[in-house]
Order: structure tokens, then C-alpha cells, then sequence
């Protein structure tokens, strides 16, 4: 078996096309897009190489077809925040079965990330945002994976775990079907905050399309900045982050709380647009592009996915998450019969607190993906994520 780092066309084509041979026989792998996965290497487009690094291999067999691939990344930013030891990371792992060939690709990052002075590695993780190709599926292999999400072969964890791994932290998706009742206690809690007319909620309304950023960035700052090494969003990051939702957006997945007229919390969703994609396979080309309008006209898609959930601390447990969520089931189980499932973007084991808000809604645990740590160093004490109070 050799190692080669993936430097021209053919490589790159060889990486993006060794998961479609091997999952060819698999019922709920979805292809992901090809500009999607190269976006990540690409200095141009990814923000994160402007303080960090990444390298890519291809593992070829002694025939010269390639049985396995992994990226090895530094984000300086990242390094040493909230470690006893500079760590960086790994990630869009892929391998036939065959220990040996998974033990030489993760080999190759320890040694890459050593030579950068890193004393530890996470993986499998993504050389930019924490929602995008973060975490190993060891749970929820029945189900599709959603847009940029990782879903792999269940031997992967069995590999990762003997390799020297330890669980540095677990990430939940949550699923519920739209139509589904509410918990009768959360339900009480909504209709007893409704009384009070200062409060109000509703899903954004067309003419509101203007001011979503400022919402969105209002609400953020004050329930998420400077929490979990979160920093604030400036305008021009919630302009973009709306820019980017606009044109798969539905308004009525947009829900807010206002408390005088002032905007304290948030339940955004979107359709899951893998739904979509899956019949495009891994081409946004013309005829990608025709197949995605075309299934959206048909609105082949009937899943919701969560991707924010969030209340300013002043207004926490009162009732503001169920009063929302009583304000989308009215819209989507009456009026608006668009969507028959609900997942939510990952939370992670550390953060309590929005599990139990989750649970309150009606959700189970539907996937569980675990984000992994290596130390280099096995001799040092292993410490998980610590928990959000």
C-alpha cells in the first residue's frame, strides 16, 4: 500500500470518488457535492486557511486503486483554546475494510500534525464550521444523513476506538414527527406565557425578510456569544448567514419570540435539502440544477431540519421554548401540511441544558455521531469536553 498526497486532477478525482464505490450498495448514503467537499481545500473559499493548514492523501493498494483517503488540518484558532495540549485535527476519512489500511491513513495525520508541533488530534472533524462534516456516525445508520453531515460504515468506530481514540465528547440529532402532540407540560407552560401580552411569536413574514439578520444577530449575541468559545456575530456575518439560507429558505420555518416588540429567542429551520441532492449525485451542474428545482417544484422533500435554537438568558424558563414551538405546530400541523419529519442540527452531551429543552419539544435521540481526541502521549490524562452551565 503507498500513501500520496493528493496534488493534481486525477488525485482530487480519486478522493472525491472513492466513497461513491464504496457505499454503491448502501440504501441511505447520499452523495454529497462535489463542490462542496473541494470548497474545504480550496484557499479561496475557505476563511479558515488564513490561520491554518491542510493536507490530503489518497491510499492506493499495490494494484494502484485507491482504498482510502483522510485530510490532516491546523486552525490556529483552535490549537490551544480550552486544551492542555496544542491539538488539531482530521477528518473526511474514508477506507475499505482493512485495519491495516486505517491504521496507515491515521498514521499519516499523527505524523503530519507531530511534525507541526501538535501533541493530539480530534476527528473525524471539518477544517472549518463545527455543523459541516463533524463527528463519526456510530448510531442512526437507517436513517439519511443531512446536508454536509458525515455518515459512514459502522467498522469505522471499531478502527478509530482501536487506533487510540476516546470519545472527547458525543453529538445528538434530534428527530420528532411534525405531527406529533407536545408534552402536556411544555404545552401548559406555552398557553400560561400567551397571557402575557407583552410577549409574541410568530414565523417571519415575507415583508419582515429585511430586518432577519438583525434578528438573527440580536438574539445570537445575547443567548449564545461568548459561551463555548462562541464569539459575537457582527452584521455582515448574519447578512451572509441569511445570504446563504435565502434560496432554499421557507419563511414559515422561521419562528421568533419578541418580548416588546424586542426580539429574545429563536427556532430556525430549513428544509433538509439532502432530500434534493440525493438525486442529483454529487453534480450541481445544468442538469443537477434542473433535477433540483424540478423535485423542489414537486416538493419532493417532506424533511425539516433544525439548524438554531436559542432564548436570551432573561427570559429563560418561562415558557418561551414551548410558546414557539405551540406557534409552529399550528402553522405546520393545520395550516401549513408541508413536512411530515423534523430533525435538529447536532447538540452535543456537554450542553445539558438544551437537551432537556429538546426532550420538553418531543424529540429522541435519532443519530449520535461521536467527535473523537488522540493523544499523542498516552500516558497523559484524557479529559472530555466540560459541560455548559
Amino acid at each position: 500500500m503507498t500513501i500520496k498526497e493528493v496534488v493534481d486532477k486525477d488525485d482530487i478525482r480519486n478522493f472525491l470518488l472513492l466513497p461513491v464505490r464504496l457505499y454503491k450498495d448502501s440504501k441511505h448514503w447520499i452523495r454529497p457535492l462535489d463542490k462542496d467537499i473541494e470548497s474545504v481545500f480550496d484557499k479561496e473559499q475557505n476563511k479558515t486557511f488564513r490561520h491554518g493548514e491542510c493536507i490530503r492523501w489518497i491510499l492506493l493498494d499495490n494494484n494502484g486503486e485507491t482504498i482510502g483517503r483522510v485530510a490532516a488540518f491546523i486552525n490556529q484558532k483552535m490549537v490551544d483554546k480550552g486544551n492542555d495540549q496544542p491539538t488539531g485535527g482530521m477528518g473526511f476519512f474514508e477506507c475499505i475494510e482493512n485495519k491495516d489500511a486505517a491504521f496507515m491513513l491515521l498514521d499519516q495525520c499523527k505524523t503530519w500534525l507531530s511534525s507541526k508541533g501538535m501533541e493530539a488530534m480530534d476527528g473525524p472533524i471539518n477544517f472549518g464550521n463545527k455543523d459541516r462534516w463533524w463527528g463519526l456516525l456510530v448510531k442512526g445508520f437507517d436513517r439519511d444523513p443531512n446536508y454536509q453531515c458525515n455518515y459512514n460504515f459502522p467498522y469505522y468506530q471499531t478502527y478509530f476506538e482501536e487506533y487510540g481514540f476516546q470519545v472527547y465528547f458525543k453529538q445528538f440529532t434530534f428527530a420528532r414527527k411534525v405531527m406529533d402532540p407536545l408534552s402536556p407540560k411544555l404545552e401548559a407552560k406555552a398557553l400560561r406565557l400567551a397571557e402575557d401580552k407583552d410577549y409574541s411569536f410568530r414565523h417571519l413574514q415575507k415583508n419582515e425578510l429585511g430586518k432577519l439578520a438583525e434578528y438573527l444577530r440580536t438574539v445570537y449575541n445575547n443567548a449564545w456569544a461568548n459561551r463555548a468559545e462562541m464569539p459575537e456575530l457582527t452584521a455582515q456575518q448574519a447578512k451572509l448567514i441569511v445570504k446563504q439560507m435565502k434560496p432554499i429558505m421557507d419563511n414559515r420555518l422561521l419562528y421568533f419570540g419578541f418580548y416588546k416588540g424586542e426580539p429574545i429567542s429563536f427556532f430556525l429551520s430549513l428544509p433538509e435539502i439532502n432530500q434534493i441532492f440525493k438525486y442529483v449525485n454529487g453534480k450541481l451542474d445544468w442538469l443537477g440544477k434542473i433535477k433540483f428545482v424540478w423535485h423542489t417544484l414537486l416538493k419532493t422533500n417532506r424533511k425539516a431540519f433544525g439548524i438554531l435554537f436559542g432564548i436570551v438568558p432573561a427570559h429563560q424558563g418561562k415558557g418561551v421554548d414551548g410558546a414557539m414551538v405551540l406557534n409552529a405546530r399550528e402553522i405546520l400541523q393545520v395550516k401549513y401540511k408541508r413536512y411530515d419529519e423534523y430533525e435538529m442540527n447536532w447538540i452535543g452531551d456537554f450542553n445539558p441544558k438544551m437537551i432537556v429543552v429538546v426532550e420538553q419539544v418531543g424529540a429522541e435521540i435519532c443519530k449520535v455521531h461521536h467527535t473523537y481526541r488522540k493523544l499523542f502521549d498516552e500516558s497523559k490524562p484524557f479529559k472530555r469536553h466540560p459541560i455548559l452551565n
